[in-house]
């Protein structure tokens, strides 16, 4: 028997009984879209996380400090410096290494002013801040600017009445792109002689213009909100330029409390050139014996979290399938009692075995196909409502976005899914169609 006909024969059987040929499918839609939906909820959390994670940084950048640095460790200082970045660049899967030098300043523009953390970075790192105002010099530009993060502007206070933003509420008339800032770099030698000490010269203030502000709202956090940043090299200089050989405020010194001759880097930016390589970076920059953070660790918490949450929404869904296949099995047991003359006929006719099964199995298959494309269908329309209507993902994550998402395989593999359950669901009742034997099923009435 051909297969054409196989298959007008199955769907003629399903059309003699509607009713109970639509129950069936019903099931099977009410199990297909609940796995849909339920799976599509465990996707999206899974994708809001990783985006919030995107969000404050890069994924494939590992943070690398020194407990030296900040005044920990043994008595061999094990400091960042620049033959402790070659050391790193020469790691494998290590595409680039930014050092970070850091420098309190003192900031300065009409009655505000502002203690600030100045940062200096390589040329590269500088390149991949999203600017809202300004541009970044020219790279052979050798006068020092500033980069503002977006949030930096709340630090400004007001020096005749003491007042802030966290005060008042009211953002501090700070112009950045519009009036140059007054840094002072000596700021111990500035709070010495602004409290009366006369042994003590007045440090001289640096007139810097602004080359940006960071892309953002005030209050909108970002990887580069609450910094200044300015050339590495360009820092260097001015330092050296301010405090000559005496010691650099923020950067270690010798047992005798002399500076050293070389900059103290207070991290390093390690980027790595692949997302599945970080971990194995990580743990050698570990064992080199540094402190070595990366998102990659806060990404395979969420992501345990969101498999979790994922397989039981997934298993929720898989119980209504279940019954569904039930419902499927006892449909193809009801047709087989209901047609076992026809079955007996078929059989002394000659039609092979095979054919009455797979004649069958494309019943129960159609059954579960219809089921799973309807089902695919009321889960996207549900999908849509979820994701207009409900803030869940804004709720769960903090992140706005669709908490829903049906992927393109999720949708495949669901029909196919539903296919392979009404087909499996009609399996037994089929080989019980084919046992029949033909004298007793044409006597059966």
């Amino acid at each position: 028997m051909r297969l054409v006909d196989l298959l007008a024969m199955s769907v003629n059987n399903l059309r003699r009984r509607k009713l109970r040929t639509a129950l069936t499918v019903l099931g099977v839609v009410i199990g297909t879209a609940s796995i849909v939906i339920m799976l599509s909820l465990g996707i999206g959390l899974k994708e809001l996380n990783r985006e919030l994670i995107e969000s404050y940084g890069s994924l494939t950048a590992i943070e690398v400090r020194s407990e030296s640095y900040w005044g920990g460790g043994d008595s061999d200082p094990l400091y960042l410096t620049d033959e402790t970045v070659k050391d790193m660049e020469r790691i494998e899967h290590v595409a680039s290494v930014y050092p970070v030098l850091e420098c309190s300043v003192l900031m300065k523009q009409g009655k505000y002013s502002a203690g600030m953390s100045l940062t200096g970075v390589p040329r590269a790192y500088l390149e991949q801040i999203p600017l809202g105002q300004g541009a970044l010099p020219a790279p052979d530009d050798r006068e020092m600017k500033l980069i503002f993060g977006n949030s930096v502007i709340q630090w400004f206070s007001d020096d005749k009445n003491h007042s802030s933003f966290w005060e008042t509420g009211e953002l501090p008339d700070v112009d950045f792109m519009g009036r140059p800032m007054f840094v002072i770099f000596d700021t111990d030698a500035y709070y010495q002689s602004m409290n009366g000490d006369s042994t003590v010269k007045a440090p001289k203030k640096y007139l810097i213009q602004a080359a940006g502000v960071v892309e953002g709202e005030v209050q909108e956090y970002n990887d580069y909100a609450y910094s200044v940043y300015t050339d590495i090299d360009l820092l260097k200089t001015q330092l050296r330029r301010v405090f000559k050989r005496n010691p650099i405020p923020g950067q270690p010194t010798n047992k005798k409390g002399k500076p050293y001759r070389y900059f103290i880097y207070s991290q390093c930016i390690v980027n790595v050139d692949q997302m599945e390589h970080v971990t194995e970076v990580q743990q050698q920059l570990t064992d080199m014996g540094y402190q070595a953070y990366s998102r990659a660790d806060w990404m395979e918490q969420s992501e345990k979290q969101s498999k979790m949450i994922q397989a039981v929404l997934g298993g929720i869904g898989a119980v209504s399938l279940f019954v569904a296949a039930i419902g499927i099995a006892n449909t193809m047991m009801m047709s087989i009692y209901e047609r076992t003359k026809e079955i007996g006929v078929i059989k002394v006719l000659g039609c092979d075995m095979g054919a009455i099964r797979n004649m069958f199995l494309l019943e129960s298959g159609f059954i579960g196909f219809l089921g799973g494309v309807i089902g695919l269908v009321f889960s996207i329309g549900v999908s849509v409502l979820m994701n207009r209507f409900l803030s869940i993902g804004q709720m769960m994550t903090g992140m706005d976005g669709d908490i829903s998402r049906i992927p393109v395989w999720l949708a495949a593999a669901a029909v196919i899914f539903a296919v392979f359950v009404g087909m499996a669901a009609g399996f037994f009742p089929a080989l019980r169609a084919m046992k029949l034997s033909p004298l007793a099923a044409i006597r059966n009435e």
